[in-house]
């Protein structure tokens, strides 16, 4: 089926159609897709939400029984049907693997990645004391906070972010760790205690980034989102997605990664941009945890996560994964979904 382009579907009154955005019904999901609805209207570009369930929002099962692409399959077949233009997916819920259907035409500039605590009492991390109660829903964060040896209680976490905080409040946990960009995105940094540095906590890789996606059959729509595209966040996101394909670790493996754009002085003592590339592979128990990072060029972005991941699989990365994936009977941190974990 060919999609009809909006910009080309006129009605009698001589106004174009808006673009239909694709997104899941979440609070999350409709605040972050709104933004980006919100952006294309003040540049003239009429658009509207189109909230599509999917079979994941309706499940309790664990992420790796029902599978990560079932957050995003949805959207995907509806672009395919050609009942909605635009897909806004957390970019962290897209597989790997490229799938030549589609384009991801825009990758707007990423909220902070980092992780962020909301603790009882105002507490920051160092300040909980040991035996404290910490949710989390991601084994890359347990494994994290483990590692730094503060004697805590990491307990599995499900639901959405104001579920979440709500057992802060109610006394149900001492804290818990979320992504930063969620609550930014639902306006509440005002829970935040502690925004966590990425030296005690690498993000997820393409955490707080967002992926602008459409079928790569409508030329048209992909170069009228080209101007929405970031170019720092679009080589961040691309060199941390790399090194995780390149480590064959799924979105809830204890992976962290975090690239940054930053400037810098060549030997002729001109300024230039240079991308930083940081990564870490854990034992979800926090026994081990492998750091290595890397600088380069930011048109050379893939080719720095793959050699970022490389150096991590000779520092012994595929065995600590294999051996340390969690045990969705006894050890669920992944009951909520890429989005929930993502933010």
């Amino acid at each position: 089926m060919t999609m009809v382009h909006k910009e080309d579907d006129v009605t009698s009154a001589g106004t174009r159609s808006p673009w239909r955005i694709g997104t899941r019904g979440s609070l999350l999901a409709l605040s972050q897709a709104g933004i980006f609805r919100d952006a294309l209207i003040a540049a003239g570009h009429p658009a509207e939400l189109v909230v599509v369930k999917t079979a994941g929002d309706l499940s309790a099962d664990p992420v790796e029984r029902i599978g990560v692409g079932v957050f995003t399959s949805a959207l995907r077949d509806e672009l395919i049907a050609g009942h909605i233009d635009i897909a806004v997916h957390s970019y962290k819920d897209l597989p790997t693997a490229a799938d030549p259907r589609f384009t991801i035409a825009a990758i707007p500039a990423r909220e902070d990645p980092r992780d962020a605590l909301v603790a009882r009492d105002g507490l920051v991390l160092g300040e909980l004391p040991a035996g404290a109660r910490i949710g989390t829903s991601a084994p890359r964060r347990a494994a994290q906070l483990r590692a730094l040896g503060l004697g805590l209680e990491i307990v599995p976490l499900r639901g959405n972010l104001d579920t979440r905080l709500r057992k802060v409040a109610e006394g149900e946990l001492d804290a818990v760790v979320v992504a930063r960009a969620g609550l930014a995105r639902i306006g509440r940094t005002d829970a935040i205690t502690e925004s966590l540095e990425p030296v005690q906590m690498l993000p997820a890789p393409a955490q707080g980034a967002l992926a602008v996606e459409c079928r790569s059959d409508d030329p048209a729509l992909v170069a009228a989102l080209a101007p929405f595209d970031d170019a720092a966040s679009r080589a961040a996101v691309l060199a941390e997605r790399a090194l995780l394909a390149t480590l064959e670790a799924g979105c809830t493996a204890p992976v962290g990664a975090l690239a940054e754009v930053v400037e810098s002085l060549d030997d002729d003592g001109h300024v230039v941009d240079e991308l930083s590339l940081r990564g870490c592979a854990a034992a979800v128990d926090g026994s081990e945890v492998l750091r290595a990072s890397v600088v380069g060029a930011p048109h050379d972005a893939a080719a720095l996560g793959r050699a970022l991941a490389a150096e991590l699989l000779d520092m012994g990365a595929r065995e600590l994964l294999g051996a340390t994936q969690p045990d969705t009977g006894s050890q669920n941190f992944a009951n909520s979904s890429p989005m929930e974990n993502l933010q």
